[in-house]
Parts: C-alpha cells; sequence; structure tokens
C-alpha cells in the first residue's frame, strides 16, 4: 500500500523558466526543499503522483518524508502553487526541512463537530465558519492534523474565538501571542482573538422579529 506521507522525488540538475516547462510537460513537478541551515536543493516530482498524497487532507499539515533518489529527509509541505485554471495542475512545491528540537508554524485546518446538537441550530440559527484554519507554533512531533472546534454547546447568537479552541498539548495558536504585547482592561478582548464560529438567526427569522418588536412599540 502507498504510504502517501512518504513523497518520492528526484534531483533536479537544470534551472530556469525554460527546463520547468520541459519537466511540466514531460508530466513532472519542479520543486524546492530548504532549510534547517542547510542550502536549498531543486527536485523533481511525479505530478500525478503527487496529486494522490495532495488528494489527503492531512497531507498538509503532517511531517512528511521526502525520499530524493534513496536519501530521506523529514520536510512540511510549506508552499504549494496551482495552475490558475485548474486546482488539478501543479506548477511549484516547496518543502521545508524540520528540526525535531526547533519550533515549528504551520497552518492546519479546522474541523467542526457538534453542529446538529447545537442549541442554537436547534432554535433555527444558521452555523457561519468564520475561519477555515489557524496557524500554529509547535515542534514537529506536536503538530497535529487538524484542530476540532466542538459547537454542541453553542447557542443562538454564540460566539466561539481563537482563546476558546482547545489545543493539543505543546501547540499555541500564533495569532494570539500578540496579545502579550495589548494592553487590556478586564473583560475586554484582544483585536487578534478572532471569532472563529457563529450560531445567528436565519435572515427571515430575524427580519419578522424586528417587525413583530416594530409592531409592538
Amino acid at each position: 500500500m502507498e504510504n502517501l506521507f512518504e513523497v518520492k522525488a528526484e534531483l533536479r540538475t537544470d534551472e530556469g523558466k525554460g527546463a520547468s516547462r520541459r519537466l511540466r510537460h514531460a508530466g513532472k513537478v519542479p520543486a524546492i526543499v530548504y532549510g534547517a541551515e542547510e542550502a536549498p536543493v531543486s527536485i523533481t516530482l511525479d505530478h500525478n503522483q503527487f496529486l494522490r498524497h495532495l488528494a489527503e487532507e492531512a497531507f498538509y499539515a503532517h511531517v512528511l518524508t521526502l525520499n530524493i533518489d534513496g536519501k530521506k529527509t523529514k520536510v512540511v509541505l510549506k508552499d504549494l502553487q496551482r495552475h490558475p485554471a485548474s486546482d488539478v495542475k501543479i506548477m511549484h512545491a516547496d518543502f521545508l526541512r524540520v528540526d525535531a528540537k526547533h519550533a515549528m508554524t504551520m497552518v492546519v485546518p479546522l474541523h467542526f463537530i457538534g453542529e446538529e446538537a447545537a442549541s442554537g441550530v436547534k432554535a433555527g440559527g444558521i452555523v457561519a465558519h468564520l475561519m477555515s484554519d489557524v496557524e500554529v507554533a509547535c515542534l514537529p512531533q506536536d503538530l497535529p492534523e487538524y484542530i476540532e472546534v466542538d459547537v454542541a454547546k453553542l447557542g443562538l447568537d454564540g460566539t466561539i474565538h481563537l482563546s476558546e479552541l482547545v489545543l493539543p498539548k505543546g501547540v499555541t495558536l500564533t495569532a494570539l501571542t500578540h496579545t502579550q504585547e495589548e494592553h487590556l482592561e478586564d473583560g475586554e478582548r484582544s483585536a487578534y482573538d478572532q471569532a472563529v464560529v457563529s450560531i445567528h438567526a436565519a435572515r427571515g427569522a430575524a427580519d419578522a422579529q424586528e417587525e413583530g418588536e416594530e409592531a409592538t412599540e
């Protein structure tokens, strides 16, 4: 069975736009590996094989094994360029070497659970996902594939912010590191503490409620 977290690559010797164009025509993806205080290395990937890796959501937030002509290196996918007219055509990829002893930053997806059980939904509200991913800082071994957001206890007009997310051990949100620079009053929320998900009344129901209130007045 194919290991979707091990990427096979070959060293690339030819450089330049013309060489990259020829590689793409040949079904290859030009890529680069950098970081860990080592020189950048240009590589090529098999396009169709790489697409199979990219179809796995966890691939984007996972420590990968990059196999370059038999030499294996631990990396993460740091950047991906797709063709502007086709998501299934990959133009270039960047891999960052990881060091087990040094913290790294990565963007990981959010998984929302408990929506059907939320009291706000049962009251006729609509769930609004205000963020789909977050940037985290952690050691490579602590990197989560995703962060779960439980909205089961969220009521109508309720909101969950970044500071209310339950994070795995050793993981921090980079956005909240800025709050240390702020001088907040008791009960005041940081500008960096963004809303992640909320439940609000459906537009039609909200309009009807406002009309009812106006009629009562």
